[in-house]
């Protein structure tokens, strides 16, 4: 519980920037997603009569994280079914908190882009709410750059809790001072990004702040549960996001890849800690 209190707060200053941002729209998502959340994982476990946990606050930081990575004109059902989806079939099937593959905010969000074709669009203005572009759809349209400020401070069109990169690097440094992020899977996703924009002739510092990167790598990447248990390990994972990340925003078929660089990650991780374990000491290499 007490991780999951650091990441409510870690993630505070974001949720109520997106709520400035997209009002009403803002407060019912965040709403309907949390609800969702925790009303499904609490009906699973009293139907499976098993020990009801939702005070462990886990569904309630899917049900949030969720609501943060879609856009604000995504409809209120959707988002309650991809709630259900990621509690229910993305952890609760699996065994419940600790014993989940994937990420069950992003297991979610990857049912709503499939199970609701085109719900995602159309993305607003911050404040007015005019139907818009994103930075990464303009990049992959037109090929133009989103002011690196704009979108530093975060007064740009984008899903909820991703806009402000400055408010989501203070969460996330809140995160790694608390140790309740290992730094080596950001610093990683980082590292690949950088390494791929200056290969690629890009400019760095708007593929760091644009989209959901750093939502993605400080808040969910670095899942205890759903990522790599070594040192070593930590670093292929973030290093295989950020790489993911960038050929799809590049050579994929969409402006944004963060959900499939995460759960692609996610389901390498039992194999990556099996080649980086280490080994016991006293038996022969």
């Amino acid at each position: 519980m007490k991780m999951m209190k650091g990441m409510l707060i870690a993630l505070a200053p974001a949720t109520l920037f997106s709520i400035y941002l997209f009002r009403l729209d803002a407060v019912l998502l965040i709403i309907v997603g949390v609800a969702a959340a925790v009303g499904s994982e609490a009906l699973y476990q009293y139907i499976a009569k098993k020990p009801l946990k939702i005070k462990d606050l886990s569904a309630v930081v899917t049900g949030l994280l969720l609501a943060l990575t879609v856009s604000p004109t995504l409809p209120l059902y959707a988002l309650a079914a991809g709630s259900v989806v990621g509690i229910v079939i993305g952890k609760q099937v699996f065994g419940g908190y600790g014993k989940n593959i994937l990420n069950p905010a992003l297991f979610g969000r990857l049912f709503i882009i499939y199970a609701f074709p085109g719900t995602m669009a159309p993305w607003l203005t911050p404040i007015h709410g005019i139907t818009t572009a994103t930075p990464l759809q303009n990049f992959r349209s037109e090929g133009t750059l989103t002011p690196l400020y704009d979108l530093f401070i975060g007064i740009i069109p984008g899903s909820l809790g991703e806009t402000s990169g400055l408010l989501l690097l203070l969460g996330g440094a809140w995160l790694i001072y608390k140790r309740y992020a290992n730094w080596r899977i950001p610093a990683s996703v980082v590292a690949a990004v950088v390494v791929i924009s200056i290969l690629t002739g890009q400019n760095v510092l708007f593929h760091l702040l644009s989209g959901s990167l750093i939502l993605g790598a400080f808040f969910m990447a670095t899942d205890p549960i759903t990522s790599p248990r070594t040192d070593p390990g930590r670093y292929i994972f973030g290093f295989g996001v950020g790489l993911i990340i960038m050929a799809m925003r590049l050579w994929g078929w969409l402006p944004e890849g963060t959900t499939f660089a995460i759960l692609g990650m996610n389901v390498l991780v039992p194999l990556i800690n099996r080649f980086t374990k280490t080994k016991s000491k006293g038996k022969s290499a």
